[in-house]
């Protein structure tokens, strides 16, 4: 099974790292490639790397700066935003990204996992949701967070398993950038109807909200972003605190954890 997963989450725009609240108010925190290799050292499992106006702008994701990341890496990297068709996977994998993340192109044309499953195998295909709560369930939302869907949130996370994806970044909108914590239900609800790894994102604050997305929401990893940025903590304090709770992650330079 896979070690629980602290994975960094690298916002980019115009080829800088930027962080705000509800995918509004961004700010610039600084160069990709200098954090990534931070992080990295610090401990984290993974990085994922978001073009977060690609599919807004309608442009593919910058390939040189995604080049450029992953040439400083030895964890694994997500890269997402601005793909459009299966066309763009390929070049994003041979930049040097280890997995793809779809959001906008896979709510418009589904069979986008499915293809990418079957010509780069399904643990290259990450299908991310972004989700605001409405009513008694979650409305999927696309383009940055900035257009809603007719979608429900934990059925589309089902559907994209079915089609292919490998992983479910799940991001709470909500949530996103308030470090109130993790939406436990939603992402509770996700991992309960899907049974391949969940990342649970949005409202990182403390330590705390990182356990408590292992042990009540049962994800498989947690997306932190603001409080490392800011300097509030980093991951490896998250990471001993977590061990201290006796959850089994990943210490840094733990080769056979990385693996596992």
């Amino acid at each position: 099974m896979l070690r629980p997963r602290v994975i960094v989450c690298l916002d980019v725009k115009g080829g800088r790292v930027v962080k705000g609240t509800r995918f509004e108010g961004l700010r610039d925190v600084g160069d990709p490639v200098e954090l990534a290799a931070r992080y990295e050292a610090e401990g984290a499992d993974e990085i994922v790397y978001l073009d977060v106006s690609a599919s807004r702008e309608g442009r593919g994701t910058l390939l040189d700066t995604v080049r450029r990341t992953a040439e400083t890496l030895f964890i694994p990297l997500t890269v997402g935003g601005g793909v459009r068709s299966v066309e763009d996977v390929g070049p994003l994998l041979r930049a040097g990204a280890d997995k793809v993340s779809v959001n906008t192109a896979a709510v418009r044309e589904p069979e986008l996992l499915s293809l990418g499953a079957a010509r780069f195998g399904s643990q290259c295909m990450v299908a991310s949701i972004d989700a605001a709560r409405e009513g008694a369930g979650w409305r999927c939302y696309t383009h940055g967070g900035s257009r809603p869907t007719d979608l429900d949130a934990v059925a589309w996370a089902a559907a994209c398993k079915e089609r292919g994806a490998g992983e479910i970044l799940l991001t709470s909108i909500d949530r996103d950038g308030a470090r109130t914590g993790y939406d436990l239900a939603l992402t509770r609800a996700v991992t309960d109807a899907v049974p391949v790894p969940v990342i649970a994102s949005g409202g990182a604050g403390t330590a705390d909200h990182l356990r408590d997305a292992f042990t009540e929401g049962r994800a498989s990893a947690a997306l932190v972003a603001g409080i490392l940025h800011d300097g509030l903590t980093t991951v490896g304090a998250l990471k001993a605190a977590l061990a201290g709770w006796g959850i089994a992650v990943r210490s840094a330079g733990d080769e056979e954890g990385a693996a596992a």
